[in-house]
C-alpha cells in the first residue's frame, strides 16, 4: 500500500493485494485514477444536462398544449359564433336567394376549373361545393372541374417552356423533386406526380412547371386527380361542417352530444389522415430524390 508523504494531503493512488487462500492467487484492488474520476464527473454532468433537457421539453410541450387549448376555447366560444352569425349565415342566405342550384353549380365548376390558371386558390369554391352538394355530387363536381384546372396550366406552359426550364436551373435543389416526376417509366411519373399533389408543395406552381420537367400528360393528369382526392374530401367535409354550424346557429339549435362527438371525431380523422398522407408523401419524395441523385452520381455503364 502506497500513500503520499502528507505535503498536499491527498492520496493519488491506493493499491491492495489480497491473497486467495484456496487458489493462492492475488487480486489487485486499486482506487480510481484521475482519468476515471474525470470520466465519471463528465458522465454525471451529461446525465444532469439530459435530465434538464427532458424537463425543459415537457415544460414546452405542456405550455404549447395549454396555449392551443386556450386558443381553441376562445375560437369556439367567441370568434367562431361571431363569424358564423355575422359573415357565414348572411353569405349563405345571399347565395341561396341570388343563384339557383344549377347556376351555383356552374359557377363553382368554372371557379375550380379556371382559378388555378390565374394563380388563385380554389379551396373556398370547394368548401362551397361541399356545403351545397355534399359528398357525392360535390366530389364529382370538384374532380371534373379539377381535371380542367390542372390541364389548362399544363397546356399554357408551352408558351413559357424556356423560361420555366431556366427557372428550374437557377434553383436546382427546389427543382430536384419536380425533375424526379419527369424521369423514369410511366408508372414512376404517375407515382411522383401523385406524391407531389399530396405533399405540401404549392400545386398551382407545379401546374406550370410540370411540362418543363418532361412529364407526360397521361401520368400527369391521372396522378394529379388521384393526389387531389384527400384535399377534395377535406374541402367537402369543411363545407359540410360549416353548413352544420350555420344551421345550428341560425335556428338557435344547440348541437346534441352525438352531433358534437361525430363532428369532432370526423375532424380528427380527417386531420390525421391528411397529416399521415403528407408525411408519407414527403418521405417517398425524399427517397425518390435520393435514388435519382445516386443514379446520376453512379451511372450504369
Amino acid at each position: 500500500m502506497t500513500y503520499s508523504n502528507g505535503v498536499d494531503g491527498t492520496v493519488p493512488e491506493l493499491k491492495l493485494r489480497v491473497e486467495d487462500s484456496e487458489n493462492g492467487d492475488y487480486v489487485k484492488l486499486r482506487g480510481r485514477s484521475d482519468q476515471e474520476e474525470e470520466g465519471l464527473s463528465a458522465e454525471s454532468s451529461g446525465c444532469s444536462i439530459g435530465s434538464v433537457t427532458s424537463v425543459w421539453f415537457w415544460v414546452k410541450l405542456i405550455s404549447l398544449v395549454v396555449c392551443l387549448v386556450s386558443l381553441a376555447f376562445v375560437v369556439i366560444k367567441w370568434i367562431g359564433p361571431f363569424l358564423i352569425e355575422k359573415e357565414l349565415i348572411p353569405f349563405i342566405n345571399w347565395v341561396r336567394n341570388t343563384f339557383s342550384i344549377p347556376v351555383l353549380g356552374l359557377l363553382l365548376f368554372a371557379s375550380v376549373a379556371l382559378f388555378p390558371s390565374i394563380l388563385l386558390p380554389s379551396s373556398p369554391s370547394m368548401w362551397m361545393a361541399g356545403l351545397t352538394f355534399g359528398y357525392g355530387k360535390g366530389f364529382l363536381l370538384i374532380l371534373s372541374a379539377a381535371s380542367i384546372g390542372v390541364t389548362l396550366p399544363f397546356l399554357i406552359g408551352h408558351l413559357f417552356l424556356h423560361k420555366m426550364q431556366e427557372w428550374l436551373k437557377k434553383y436546382p435543389k427546389k427543382a430536384a423533386i419536380l425533375r424526379a416526376a419527369g424521369e423514369g417509366t410511366w408508372f414512376h411519373q404517375f407515382q411522383a406526380v401523385t406524391l407531389i399533389r399530396v405533399s405540401p408543395f404549392p400545386y398551382i406552381i407545379y401546374n406550370y412547371c410540370a411540362l418543363a420537367t418532361g412529364v407526360h400528360y397521361g401520368p400527369y393528369i391521372l396522378g394529379s386527380l388521384v393526389g387531389m382526392v384527400p384535399e377534395i374530401f377535406v374541402s367537402i367535409y369543411t363545407g359540410i361542417m360549416l353548413r352544420t354550424l350555420a344551421v345550428a346557429s341560425d335556428t338557435r339549435h344547440t348541437l346534441s352530444v352525438v352531433e358534437i362527438v361525430v363532428n369532432v371525431l370526423g375532424f380528427c380523422v380527417t386531420a390525421s389522415a391528411t397529416i399521415v398522407c403528407t408525411i408519407y408523401a414527403k418521405k417517398k419524395l425524399s427517397a425518390m430524390q435520393s435514388e435519382d441523385v445516386e443514379t446520376l452520381q453512379n451511372p450504369i455503364l
